[in-house]
């Protein structure tokens, strides 16, 4: 199973999220392409540069692709504990998201999986140890890797939908509009949504 992994938000916004999409690079590539076609997409998929109903033909092609996804959200992370800075903040949440969502998806994988990890937010050194920590987890069997999201399909498939999710959890003019977007998806475990426990006392 290849799941891909992207993320949303930030600790300045109050909130964070992380899709990770299960799905084979073959299907997501065909997503993709029948998203292009359909909108007239020519650039690289971003949530947060599309329209209400280009995110609507996107959710129809993801149902009818018969991928899944795990969306992990943390609300209130704006504070960083005492001594530590808003960036180091930012990097726990995210590495406890991505942990959090991986450790609820392993049981479906049959004990081996491949992650795709965004490379794009933050450097080396910083994703190296995180990356370090979803191979432990995954065991000899997987394998973690990084790879730049205008490459990959599967990455910008999930930053659509981690994107969606933050607009869902961010209080604004667009929550509603997201929220009964992705209902049916939630109703029928297409999607499965988790809320990471303590955000902001990381």
């Amino acid at each position: 199973m290849t799941i891909y992994c992207d993320e949303s938000g930030g600790i300045g916004r109050g909130v964070m999220t992380l899709a990770a999409v299960s799905i084979t690079p073959e299907t997501a590539d065909d997503l993709l392409s029948k998203f292009r076609l359909a909108t007239g997409l020519s650039s690289e998929l971003k949530g947060s540069r599309i329209t209400l109903s280009e995110r609507a033909v996107f959710f129809d092609l993801f149902a009818q692709s018969g991928a899944r996804a795990t969306v992990g959200i943390a609300i209130s992370a704006l504070k960083p504990a005492l001594g530590q800075d808003r960036g180091d903040h930012d990097k726990l949440t995210y590495g406890a998201l991505l942990n959090d969502v991986i450790t609820a998806i392993l049981p479906t994988t049959g004990g081996c999986a491949t992650i795709i990890i965004d490379d794009g937010r933050y450097d080396q050194q910083t994703l190296s140890p995180i990356r370090s920590d979803i191979a432990a987890l995954i065991g000899p069997c997987g394998a973690a890797n990084l790879e730049l999201s205008h490459r990959s399909a599967g990455l910008q498939i999930a930053d659509v939908i981690a994107n969606t999710f933050f607009n869902r959890a961010l209080v604004s003019e667009r929550q509603g509009r997201m929220a009964t977007l992705v209902e049916p998806f939630l109703e029928n475990q297409h999607i499965q949504m988790r809320i990471l426990k303590n955000a902001a006392t990381l």
